[in-house]
C-alpha cells in the first residue's frame, strides 16, 4: 500500500494541539482569510485590530479581531497550501475557536466563469496530501453542511449570484495539466485551489462547522495560462471577506 494510504483512525497523535497550545479567551468564530492585502488594509485603517500571533519557522502570523455589532470574529492568514492551512486550522481550535469559514480566490476550470464571481465549494477533490491523514481514502471531501448553510444563505440574503460545485484542491500549481483539468471538469469541478479538502477534513475530524467561499480568478481552462490579474481584485476581495465574517457569525 502506499503511504498516503495508511490512515491512522487514531483519534489522538504524538504531538496533540490541544495538550500543547494553552486554550486562550478567544471568539468562537474566525475566518481564514487568504487575502493578506485586505487584512493589511483593515489593519491601516484602524478597522481591524492584532490580538495575537501565531508562528512558524516562517515567522510571526498575526490574528486580527474585527467586532461586527458588538460581536467579535478573528481573522487569520493561515497561509498556502494544504498543510500550513491544516496546522492553523488546528490551533485555533485548540485556542477555542469553534466556527469557521475560508475566504479564498480560485483557478477557474471553465473561462466563462468571470472574474469575481462567487463559487461555494459543496465537495472538494483531494488532490493533495493532508486530508488523508484526518479522513479515511476517498476522492472527495464533502463540506460541513452547517457552513455550507450559511454562506448560502449570507450570499442569497445579501443578493450576491454563486455557484455551487466541487472544487479540485492540489498540491502542486505547476502540475496543473491540461489533461487533468479535463478531468475535474468532467467530474463536476469548477476551481482548483490549495487549501479546500484539507480544511474540510480537518473540520469533520475535530466536529466543528466550516465552509468556503470562492472567487473566480485565474483562468486554466486553455491550453495557456491567463492570470487576468485576479490578485488585483481587491474590491472583490475585501466584499469576499465581510461575506465571509456574516456567514460565519450565522454559525
Amino acid at each position: 500500500m502506499f503511504p498516503i494510504l495508511e490512515f491512522d483512525p487514531a483519534l489522538e497523535a504524538v504531538i496533540e494541539p490541544r495538550k500543547t497550545i494553552a486554550r486562550k479567551d478567544v471568539p468562537a468564530h474566525a475566518v481564514l482569510c487568504f487575502f493578506h492585502d485586505v487584512l493589511a488594509g483593515l489593519l491601516a485603517d484602524g478597522r481591524a485590530r492584532k490580538v495575537f500571533e501565531l508562528r512558524t519557522e516562517m515567522g510571526p502570523n498575526p490574528v486580527y479581531q474585527v467586532d461586527v455589532d458588538g460581536r467579535p470574529v478573528l481573522l487569520v492568514q493561515p497561509g498556502v497550501g494544504a498543510p500550513l492551512a491544516a496546522a492553523f486550522l488546528e490551533e485555533l481550535i485548540a485556542l477555542g475557536c469553534s466556527r469557521f469559514i475560508a475566504c479564498g480566490g480560485a483557478g477557474v476550470l471553465d473561462g466563462s466563469i468571470a472574474l469575481g464571481h462567487l463559487v461555494v465549494p459543496t465537495h472538494a477533490v483531494r488532490d493533495e496530501g493532508t486530508s488523508y491523514h484526518y479522513l479515511p481514502p476517498s476522492r472527495e471531501v464533502e463540506v460541513d453542511p452547517r457552513g455550507l448553510a450559511a454562506i448560502e444563505e449570507a450570499l442569497r440574503e445579501k443578493g450576491h449570484p454563486f455557484l455551487r460545485a466541487k472544487t479540485w484542491t492540489t498540491d502542486a500549481i505547476y502540475r496543473e495539466t491540461v489533461g487533468k483539468v479535463a478531468r475535474r471538469r468532467e467530474e463536476g469541478c469548477l476551481t482548483v485551489e490549495m487549501e479546500a479538502a484539507a480544511l474540510f477534513a480537518v473540520a469533520r475530524f475535530r466536529d466543528v462547522p466550516l465552509g468556503q467561499i470562492l472567487y473566480g480568478g485565474d483562468d486554466v481552462s486553455g491550453a495557456t495560462w491567463d492570470s487576468r490579474h485576479w490578485d488585483k481584485s481587491t474590491t472583490v476581495r475585501e466584499q469576499v471577506l465581510w461575506l465571509g465574517i456574516d456567514a460565519c457569525l450565522r454559525l
